[in-house]
């Protein structure tokens, strides 16, 4: 039972890297230019709506990872 719930808990910490990393390397430098003023909000909006879908796909891998780790450890 030890065995896969350090393994999910390794896989989340590695998933929090990796997207604070993304965050950091590829959405930081991002910049939309050509619209004025709303240059900024546009900006804002595509980092933002990114980060979302990264989050929801961390928690997507996390569920599927649980639901593996129980499945196999009550045998169902």
């Amino acid at each position: 039972m030890h065995g896969p719930l350090f393994g999910f808990l390794f896989l989340m910490w590695i998933l929090i890297i990796i997207g604070g990393a993304i965050a950091v390397v590829i959405l930081g430098p991002i910049s939309i230019t050509g619209f004025g003023d709303l240059d900024p909000w546009i900006n804002s909006i595509v980092k933002g709506v990114i980060a979302i879908g990264l989050s929801i796909a961390w928690v997507l891998i996390l569920t599927k990872m649980k639901n593996l780790i129980f499945r196999k450890s009550f045998n169902f």
